[in-house]
Order: structure tokens, then sequence, then C-alpha cells
């Protein structure tokens, strides 16, 4: 039951009852349901913005968070597996390969520094996870650059084996003669008594004696350039160019077995063994030539004779007799 209220009437000294319109009422009532309202309102948003209070799209959002970083955990450990098998290769490439081709090796300040650009991360600043976020991107950009320099060492070591092959497949590198197929080693590389003058001068290659006909074998890949007897005192001969600076000369040949131009592999037969042009006896005449100079051919007989042949060879080839040319 509400209270009545009372005030007191002056002229006529008599207490009246206080009347409450209806209208003042209703709007007593509107005004506490409105604060009411706002209260309740506030006190909602207030819940909101606490850890206390969680809604299905918090908790479903809190969930992909946690898997997120547990993906990314994956990945970094991944990449860290990634990053040692990297770095081993790396590691061949510049302690083998390149040492092997004599190539300068590649410093890890270049394999590992970081892409240009200050704000490359910029768009992933500000946000709960950003550290994270960040360094994996950076992690991920270095090991990419690390893989791109990788790949690029390696199409070159590759061109640098292709060009190595091919360099020791020209390196004139056996005996032309066969060693069953000599009589002996009539003369070596250096000054020598020449047969028909018996004046001491240079012989600027080594004689093989062995009996007309014998084969003679190409001893690296390469070109014939000359196979003519138009160079005087060599009689019939025969020139191949192998590349990289290499010549050799085979002289006195009775017949040829190649012919100018003809491309030809170590161990072809391109001729054999005569005694034409200034010749004393059946024997071949070899020269071997670096960069336009005459080397001793003694140095290139690694590719077929074994260590007590060479031995011998030199043994025979260093004797100051007479030449058969």
């Amino acid at each position: 039951m509400s209270k009545v209220k009372y005030y007191y009437d002056s002229e006529n000294l008599a207490y009246r009852k206080i009347k409450t319109r209806k209208r003042k009422k209703f709007g007593v009532v509107v005004l506490f349901l409105l604060a009411s309202a706002l209260f309740g309102l506030l006190s909602f948003v207030i819940l909101l913005n606490t850890p206390y209070f969680e809604t299905p799209k918090d908790r479903l959002q809190a969930r992909e968070i946690e898997n997120l970083k547990l993906n990314y955990a994956i990945l970094n450990k991944k990449m860290d597996q990634v990053n040692g098998v990297v770095n081993a290769i790396e590691d061949r490439d510049n302690n083998l390969y390149r040492v092997y081709f004599n190539k300068t090796a590649i410093p890890d300040s270049t394999r590992k520094a970081g892409l240009p650009g200050v704000d490359r991360y910029k768009i992933l600043e500000g946000y709960d996870n950003s550290q994270l976020v960040t360094n994996t991107a950076k992690r991920m950009d270095i090991l990419t650059k690390e893989l791109v320099i990788q790949s690029k060492s390696l199409d070159d070591i590759l061109k640098l084996a292709a060009a190595k092959s091919d360099f020791l497949a020209a390196i004139p590198a056996i005996q032309p003669v066969r060693n069953e197929n000599l009589k002996h080693m009539a003369s070596g590389f250096g000054y020598r008594t020449d047969p028909f003058t018996k004046v001491r001068k240079m012989h600027e290659g080594m004689d093989f004696t062995a009996k007309t006909g014998t084969p003679i074998y190409a001893t690296g890949d390469g070109v014939v350039t000359r196979a003519d007897n138009s160079a005087s005192g060599y009689g019939n001969h025969i020139v191949i160019r192998h590349g990289f600076g290499y010549e050799t000369l085979y002289a006195h040949l009775s017949k040829y077995k190649s012919r100018a131009g003809q491309r030809v592999k170590r161990g072809d037969i391109i001729g054999f063994v005569g005694s034409t042009g200034r010749s004393e006896a059946p024997h071949l005449h070899y020269e071997v030539h670096k960069d336009g100079k005459v080397v001793n051919p003694l140095n290139f007989y690694y590719g077929n004779i074994s260590a007590a042949e060479y031995v011998a060879i030199a043994h025979l080839a260093n004797q100051e007799n007479q030449s058969l040319d």
C-alpha cells in the first residue's frame, strides 16, 4: 500500500492530502525504466570487455588463435629442419665443390642477409602476436633467399663440371703408341744430337720407335687441323687442336686414318707409323704444344701407364742420345 502524503494549508489552518497526478506518475515510471535499461546496457558492455565473460564468438576466435600459434610453431620447426639441410649443402658447396673448381666461397653475410626494405614487415605490426608472425616471415624470406643463392651456385658448379669434363677429355693424357708396340724409346724431349748434321740441338718432342704400320692414337679429344706433308721435315703428319690451349703433332706417318676437320676422341686411331720426311728410321715424332709453346710430352702420360712404367720411360727419355729426325 502506497504511503499517503499531506501538506499544511496555512489559509485554512488544516492538513490536506497531496494528490499525485497520473501523468506525473507515468513519467516517473518511464524515467525509471529508461535508467534501468541504460544501466543494464552499460553493465553488459562492461562484461563483454572483461576476461571473465566470453561469448561463443570469443571462444571460437580464441581457438583459432591457438591453432594459428600451433601452426606457426610447426612451421618454425620445419624451417629449422630445412635450414639444417641447406646449411649442410652450403658447407659442401663452399668447402668441396668450389674448392675443387677453384672458385671463391660465398660468404655467410651474402647467403643469410635479410631482404631489403625497412617497411617490409610494417604491415604485420600492431597485433597481439605480431612478433611471432614477423619473425616467422623474416626467417622464411632469408631461407628463400638462401635457396635461390644455392640454386644459382649449383648451376654454376654444373657448368664448371661440364667444362672440367671437357677439359680433362681434351688434355693429351696417353702415349700415342702402345707400349707393347714399341721397340724402345728412341729419344726424349731436350737437347739431342741431330742424326744428319751431328750437331747438338733442341729436340721438341719424343720419338717412339715401332714397325711401319703400327697404329698411332689421338692422345686427347679434339679436331684434326692438318693431315698433310707440307711442313718441312715432318713428312706425313697430323696436328690435332684439343682446345684449352693444347695442340699435338704426330710426324713421319706412313698412312693417314683421319682427315682435316675430323673430330676425334682420345684413343682413336688417326694414322700409322712410318719414316717419311726427315727421318732416319720408322718411328713417330710426337710433340705437345700449350698456348703456342712446346712442352715436354713426358708430363702428360698419366692416362694409360703405371708409375713404374713412367719411371722407366722417364729414364730413357732423359738420356742424351741421338734423335731419329
